[in-house]
C-alpha cells in the first residue's frame, strides 16, 4: 500500500495509464545510467504503456555529466523532455541534480543519492555542501538515500542503483513483479538473487521514510 505523500504525487501530477510520464536520469560516466534507463524503459513497456527512451547526453567516458530521459504513457511520441516537465528525477550524484533541475516541473520529485564525484573541471574544494537544501529551495521535493551505503551493507557496492530502482518504484505505476522479472531479465544470472534483495532493499527504505513523513 502506498503511503499519503505519494499518493498526492500521483494524483499532483496524474502520474496514471492514461497520462505521459517523464523520469530523468542523471548522474556521470561510469554510473551505469544507460542500463538503469533501459531497466526502467523495459518495466514499462511490459507494463502495457508506450515507451520512448533518448539518447543519453553528454560525456559518458568516467566522470562526464550524462542524463538520460525516459517517457511512457498511452502514446509518446517524443523521446526528448522539453524544459519544465520531468515529473521524477532519479539523480546518481548530487551537482549533477542541481545541473539539470531546470528539467523538472515545479514541485517535482528528486530520488537523491548522496554521493559526490567532482567534475573533472571543478576543485573539489568547491563542490556544494549544500545541494539537498538549494533544491529544496527551488521548491522541489526530495527523498535522500545513501545509496552506496545500503549496497555495502548487502555485501557489493555494484547493487547501488539497484537499491535507487527500489526506491524509485513506489512512485511508478509497474508491479513489483514486473520490476524483478526485467531486473533478472538485465542483470548477469549469478547476480540475479542479490539484485532482487537490493531492490526490496530500496523499497524498504523508501516506505520507511514516507510513512515517517506522514
Amino acid at each position: 500500500m502506498l503511503y499519503k505523500f505519494v499518493q498526492l504525487f500521483l494524483k499532483t501530477f496524474k502520474i496514471m495509464e492514461n497520462q505521459v510520464t517523464n523520469l530523468i536520469l542523471v548522474g556521470t560516466g561510469g554510473q551505469g545510467i544507460v542500463l538503469a534507463s533501459r531497466i526502467i524503459a523495459w518495466c514499462a513497456f511490459k507494463s502495457g504503456f508506450d515507451v520512448k527512451e533518448s539518447e543519453i547526453h553528454g560525456m559518458a567516458q568516467r566522470g562526464g555529466s550524462v542524463i538520460g530521459q525516459v517517457r511512457f504513457g498511452k502514446k509518446v511520441f517524443s523521446p526528448s523532455i522539453p524544459t519544465g516537465e520531468a515529473h521524477i528525477m532519479l539523480a546518481l550524484e548530487e551537482i549533477e541534480a542541481l545541473r539539470y533541475s531546470h528539467f523538472l516541473k515545479d514541485e517535482g520529485l528528486i530520488i537523491l543519492n548522496l554521493k559526490q564525484i567532482p567534475p573533472p573541471s571543478l576543485d573539489p574544494s568547491f563542490y556544494p555542501k549544500n545541494v539537498s537544501e538549494l533544491l529544496r529551495m527551488k521548491g522541489y521535493k526530495i527523498l535522500e538515500i545513501k545509496a552506496e551505503d545500503l549496497a555495502k551493507n548487502l555485501g557489493s557496492t555494484k547493487i547501488e542503483n539497484t537499491i535507487l530502482l527500489g526506491v524509485l518504484s513506489l512512485f511508478l505505476p509497474f508491479s513489483v513483479e514486473t520490476w524483478k522479472e526485467v531486473l533478472t531479465n538485465f542483470v548477469p544470472q549469478k547476480f540475479v538473487d542479490l539484485n532482487l534483495k537490493a531492490f526490496e532493499e530500496g523499497r524498504n527504505f523508501a516506505k520507511k521514510i514516507l510513512q515517517s513523513r506522514n
